[in-house]
């Protein structure tokens, strides 16, 4: 209602000035021309008041439902008020610049695919198309041999008539209709060119070809940069403002090194966290000289800043620069990042039937979950509720996030993505 309001009171103050227009230039060409300009206008208005009065009223009627409607809308959605009054709707959209530098020629599923993230972490190579929930478009490798390849080369080459193990493509759509995307595998018949190399702290680039048999209507081929973890680097330095869990794991993990004096921290899983935020309190357990400690840890996000530990006043020690590690021991770096260890890979032998009979075994771990529709949904585990629905969490960079339950029956397949 405020809407229209507002549009007829437009519609009437634009008709009562055209009309204006038109009377002008019955009363004379020179006035006519002179009224296209708006102090002439009023000088017109003025001197011939019996003329143009009405087309003024007409105009002055407008702006009652016009006002009318700003009011509605101004109690209902102040902010859509203020963007519209502020004119930010008429000023072009300045896109920020993108981090990595993707040039890919083709289309998967025979729509153009044009990914604005990329990663390979833990040997999965995934291209992402879209920032919501859920990707409109995504392609993602699963390379086991490369799991542990850090950021180093990779070098992967797959042809058609290869056998044995080969590393399974993934294609995920989302069309606008649905509400989870469709997802189709393939592990054998296709062509996978690879050739990546270091850039930078954590980034590899090079060459991508990507071709699927017929059916998948899939081709893609170009060059491409990928992220190696969820860090963010400036001028070779961790950017702490960066939203995201490696992130808060650097802070903790460089603050408890300087806390405790020593670089034996080895940091567990953070729990389960939320973004965008300002403030977050974690309890955190960590291994400290051999220590199993148990630690409450509030963070604050300063815009100069970034992600700081509330209450750090601990300095950075100064350590001779002959100093030595230990005999066995390897040196770690100061912006080492600490990487839990796990002596059981709870991935062995995972099945629905072990998660609904230990759920908090498994508890904040990443996992992907296939539906007999097709649809995929991937995120960490937040548990099983009452009505016995898996329920999974899948956090945005910057957008907070969504949880899903899904029922145990339309379950075709279940994966721990996560030791």
């Amino acid at each position: 209602m405020d809407a229209l309001l507002i549009l007829g009171g437009l519609l009437l103050i634009l008709v009562g000035l055209v009309w204006l227009v038109m009377l002008a230039f019955d009363t004379s060409l020179l006035w006519g021309l002179g009224s296209l300009l708006p102090p002439l206008t009023l000088v017109y208005v003025l001197r011939h008041w019996r003329v143009a009065r009405k087309a003024v009223v007409l105009s002055g009627l407008g702006f009652i439902p016009l006002i009318v409607g700003m009011t509605m809308l101004a109690n209902q959605d102040a902010q859509r008020l203020q963007a519209i009054l502020s004119l930010d709707w008429a000023r072009p959209v300045v896109q920020a610049p993108a981090e990595l530098e993707i040039h890919l020629r083709g289309k998967l599923n025979a729509q153009p695919f044009a990914p604005q993230q990329a990663e390979l972490i833990d040997g999965v190579l995934t291209l992402r198309e879209g920032e919501d929930v859920f990707a409109r478009r995504e392609v993602t490798i699963r390379m086991p041999s490369l799991a542990n390849s850090g950021n180093g080369p990779v070098r992967v080459d797959v042809l058609p008539q290869d056998t044995g193990n080969q590393p399974e493509v993934q294609l995920s759509w989302l069309l606008p209709e649905q509400e989870l995307p469709e997802a189709r595998r393939l592990n054998h018949g296709y062509t996978l060119h690879l050739k990546l190399d270091p850039l930078g702290p954590n980034k590899l680039a090079g060459d991508f070809h990507l071709v699927l048999p017929p059916p998948f209507k899939t081709t893609l081929s170009g060059t491409i940069e990928v992220f190696t973890n969820h860090l963010r680097y400036v001028d070779e330095k961790v950017d702490t403002r960066y939203d995201s869990r490696e992130t808060l794991e650097y802070v903790i993990d460089d603050y408890l090194k300087r806390r405790y004096a020593t670089e034996r921290v080895e940091l567990g899983i953070l729990p389960v966290v939320n973004f965008p935020a300002s403030t977050m309190s974690l309890d955190i357990d960590a291994r400290i000289d051999g220590r199993n400690e148990h630690l409450p840890v509030v963070l604050r996000k300063s815009p100069t800043r970034g992600w700081v530990v509330v209450g750090d006043r601990y300095q950075v020690e100064e350590k001779p620069k002959t100093s030595a590690p230990a005999t066995g021991e390897k040196p770690l770096t100061a912006n080492a990042t600490a990487v839990p260890n796990s002596s059981l890979d709870r991935r062995v032998r995972f099945s629905l039937e072990r998660l609904q009979g230990n759920p908090s075994r498994y508890q904040n771990l990443k996992m992907r979950i296939l539906t007999e529709r097709g649809s995929m949904v991937e995120g960490r585990f937040n548990g099983i509720d009452a009505d016995g629905q898996i329920v999974v969490q899948r956090n945005l960079n910057g957008q907070g996030g969504a949880t899903f339950a899904v029922v145990p029956a339309q379950i075709t397949s279940i994966e721990l993505l996560e030791p």
